[in-house]
């Protein structure tokens, strides 16, 4: 877990008493670039800390730093957006344990609220009522190791998946997942290209030649702005 009372934002360990506070490293109003509501304007809540190093992660600048922010705090900056949807993103959301409080905040304000999770920690917790975006970490990641696939037990036809491809070793290991999960009968997959190194033809033309029952997904957020933070 990461301890939001750290300035590091260096993992520690949430005790049963501490209170419910959150480190948040932005949260801002955008186009939603990902997932099955691309395209939504959306409010984000970019929270700090994650225990993974991706090697192709864009927000390496969350992974430390932050502001300490209760719950009512967020929900009040939120509420002056105007939005139906709310993606609470990261960093790696759940390695707070207080983001199951704020899950359940956000969907007892009557947001439709989308969870964007690494999927190396247990989503058990959860709020039922929360979308679910379970990122699987292919080889090209350097951290499949730290998929809980238990995890996928837990899915339902609202959540979704999504995996970043690298190369086409990680489409095939991808693939293989697919089939021998049945993934595409538990929730909507999405392959996404990781750019540079994975042109988005190439995937699209495997896709087709494979007959995969899954979607392909271009970062809109980065067609619209490229690298700018907070978009």
């Amino acid at each position: 877990m990461i301890d939001p009372g750290s300035e590091s934002g260096d993992p520690g360990i949430l005790g049963a008493n501490d209170l419910p506070r959150l480190r948040v490293t932005e949260i801002f109003h955008s186009i939603q670039g990902e997932s099955l509501s691309t395209g939504e304007r959306t409010a984000f809540i970019r929270l700090t800390g994650c225990p993974l190093r991706c090697t192709y992660c864009d927000t390496a600048y969350a992974f430390k730093g932050g502001e300490s922010r209760e719950i009512s705090t967020i929900l009040d900056e939120i509420a002056g957006y105007e939005v139906r949807y709310v993606c609470v993103t990261g960093g790696e959301p759940l390695a707070q344990a207080a983001c199951i409080d704020l899950l359940r905040a956000l969907c007892d304000s009557g947001y439709e609220v989308s969870l964007e999770t690494s999927g190396a920690l247990d989503i058990a917790q959860v709020d039922p009522r929360v979308i679910r975006v379970l990122d699987l970490k292919t080889p090209g990641s350097g951290e499949q190791d730290r998929n809980l696939l238990c995890n996928l037990g837990q899915l339902s036809a609202k959540d979704q998946v999504k995996l970043v491809i690298c190369d086409e070793a990680d489409y095939r290991w991808a693939a293989s997942l697919l089939r021998d999960h049945a993934l595409h009968e538990r929730c909507p997959v999405l392959f996404s290209p990781m750019t540079p190194g994975c042109p988005p033809g190439e995937l699209a033309e495997w896709i087709l030649r494979d007959r995969l029952p899954v979607r392909l997904q271009i970062q809109l957020h980065k067609v619209l702005w490229g690298e700018t933070r907070g978009r």
